[in-house]
């Protein structure tokens, strides 16, 4: 079993029972799923960007990731219908479980100048919402092999109806949130 998995099942679970009264175990918040996103607005001048967006996807995730197409022309910034402008990956199950261990174990300290998540970066439903300057903090990536350095968002998605249950399950989970 995941490290990860076993932390929510023996001690996120009986807290957030304890803090929040919930009778059933089904009602306590969980995560559901972690999105990875890259735009690659780069892409449109330089075709080479989204192969090697797609080589870091693939590294950082372990799975392909999906090509977003823009929905509608914009002249002013020259996207035309259809024209590939992201990539988003979504884990679910173990593979989440993997990143999510790696991101708060490994790659969140490596980021440059960390002084912990500010808890603004929760939103009303309780998601987490944190966005990477670099792509270079991923323990996958090899700094002599990078070409150009790009940002990525990570989104974790919980099953939390408000803010405060989302950050506790997060706090719990041993995300290292700024002290107020």
């Amino acid at each position: 079993m995941h490290r990860l998995k076993e932390k929510y099942q023996k001690e996120v679970v009986p807290a957030l029972k304890a803090k929040f009264g919930y009778k059933n175990n089904l009602a306590i918040p969980r995560v559901n799923r972690v999105v990875i996103n890259v735009g690659t607005s780069l892409g449109l001048k330089d075709p080479k960007f989204n192969d090697l967006v797609e080589g870091t996807l693939v590294r950082i995730a372990g799975q392909k990731p999906v090509k977003t197409a823009a929905k509608k022309s914009i002249s002013n910034f020259k996207i035309r219908k259809g024209l590939v402008v992201g990539m988003m990956v979504t884990l679910r199950g173990d593979r989440m479980n993997d990143f999510l261990d790696k991101l708060i174990n490994v790659t969140l300290p490596r980021v440059r100048d960390f002084r912990g998540l500010d808890p603004k970066i929760i939103d009303r439903q309780g998601n987490l919402n944190l966005s990477f300057r670099e792509h270079m903090s991923f323990p996958e990536i090899k700094a002599d092999e990078v070409e150009k350095i790009h940002g990525l968002q990570v989104t974790v998605v919980t099953t939390a109806k408000t803010k405060e249950e989302g950050l506790e399950l997060f706090k719990l989970l041993g995300f290292p949130f700024r002290q107020n």
